[in-house]
């Protein structure tokens, strides 16, 4: 795995994106977690570790959980000046996300909602032609300034 510990100099110019692509298991989680801290510190967004550490821990739950893909890819992207997005990409275009809730005793189904609770907006993207879409992301966002 490749680490962002090593000194890096951060830039405000363009929309900096990292990406690295994992198994699709549910230890990825802790792989995922260290890379959003460690962009995170490059930014200067320290103060947004912990929930977006809960929102990447979730979405690679439910990738790895509801889809048989081997592998899924991790981005950390900046699309504004104001917005952190985090996303995750499977090849699974026909099980999308939903929104549900869980029954007081089940096991799981919560990972969305949890989601919904820490982002300020989530939704997925469809990726591929109209017609025959290759992959998903699934991405959460957070506002991390000022308005647009």
């Amino acid at each position: 795995m490749t680490s962002l510990r090593t000194t890096v100099e951060a830039h405000s110019v363009g929309h900096p994106t990292y990406s690295q692509t994992f198994p699709s298991e549910p230890s990825t989680a802790e792989l995922g977690r260290e890379l959003v801290r460690d962009v995170l510190g490059v930014w200067h967004l320290d103060g947004f570790a912990d929930r977006a550490a809960l929102i990447v821990t979730e979405l690679i739950a439910n990738a790895s959980r509801h889809t048989p893909c081997p592998e899924i890819r991790l981005t950390v992207g900046r699309p504004s000046a104001t917005r952190l997005r985090i996303g995750v990409m499977d090849r699974e275009p026909t099980r999308l996300p939903i929104l549900s809730q869980a029954a007081d005793d089940d096991e799981s189904g919560r990972g969305l909602l949890l989601v919904d609770a820490v982002a300020d907006r989530w939704g997925y993207d469809l990726h591929g032609s109209g017609r025959r879409p290759w992959g998903k992301e699934v991405w959460a966002e957070l506002r991390t300034g000022g308005d647009e």
